[in-house]
């Protein structure tokens, strides 16, 4: 005898539905910051093509120059991001571990010093000290971006609950295994929320970089200012903030993929 046939009840159909028109909005609300920018420098694009631009503007609005200063812009701000994660995770992996408040307030109080100078302070202090040109320009956006970092890394082993670690430990887990395992882990979104925010502030502080001639997008804007050529500074402007938001949301993109499965 042939089965009969499942119909779908009414409730069934009621609740998927609401489910597959809610993926729409939030993969739209994912897709927006591209939208977003993809809008934005079109728009640039077009009113740029309708100008009439003098040779200087010709010499700096051009495809050669502009992927250039694209390309020194994001090696600087990568790079330095990278060597925040790598310096700043385990600068407040130690702080979380050591008992001493002084050690606790000598780090996060040379690391809040970075943060409050302004940024073009601490590029022109090296710079003086120091030399000009890209090593100083990284060293400056990495003091300016480690504090996010460590204070995520130490809130983000903070919150791990102490159940959780006796728990590891109670299965022979040693110290560093529970920290590999189960505290970094769970801290993880966290820390890749401080990472995120130092990656942005990176693209938006390596701008000043041009004053002591390490290139990047900066050279646009300044260029664009000295010489009173508007189309200049704002394309630099718009390709700076483009660049912040794009980073951003590939940022948020990885901090979903790596985020641990039920956190």
């Amino acid at each position: 005898m042939q089965a009969p046939d499942i119909v779908p009840s009414a409730t069934t159909v009621l609740q998927t539905q609401p489910a597959e028109r809610r993926g729409m909005p939030v993969l739209l609300r994912r897709m927006m910051p591209l939208i977003v920018v993809a809008a934005v420098l079109l728009i640039t694009f077009v009113w740029i093509s309708t100008l009439e631009l003098d040779s200087i503007e010709k010499r700096t609005l051009n495809a050669d120059y502009i992927t250039a200063r694209i390309g020194e812009h994001l090696i600087l701000s990568i790079t330095a991001s990278i060597l925040v994660a790598v310096l700043a995770i385990p600068a407040g992996i130690a702080v979380s571990r050591s008992s001493s408040r002084v050690f606790r307030g000598i780090v996060i109080g040379i690391a809040n010093i970075g943060q409050a100078t302004p940024a073009i302070g601490v590029v022109i202090l090296l710079a003086i000290v120091w030399q000009t040109g890209f090593t100083t320009a990284l060293v400056a956006l990495v003091i300016y971006s480690f504090l996010p970092v460590l204070q995520n890394t130490i809130a983000g082993l903070a919150q791990v609950d102490p159940n959780i670690r006796e728990s590891a430990r109670g299965m022979g887990m040693t110290s560093g295994q529970v920290l590999r395992r189960v505290e970094l882990p769970l801290a993880s979104p966290v820390i890749l929320a401080g990472l995120r925010t130092a990656l942005v502030f990176a693209v938006g502080v390596a701008t000043v970089a041009t004053f002591i001639n390490a290139g990047g997008l900066g050279d646009m804007i300044i260029n664009g200012l000295k010489l009173q050529r508007y189309p200049v500074l704002i394309v630099g402007a718009v390709l700076v903030a483009a660049i912040a938001v794009l980073i951003d949301w590939a940022a948020s993109v990885v901090e979903d993929i790596v985020r641990p499965k039920g956190l």
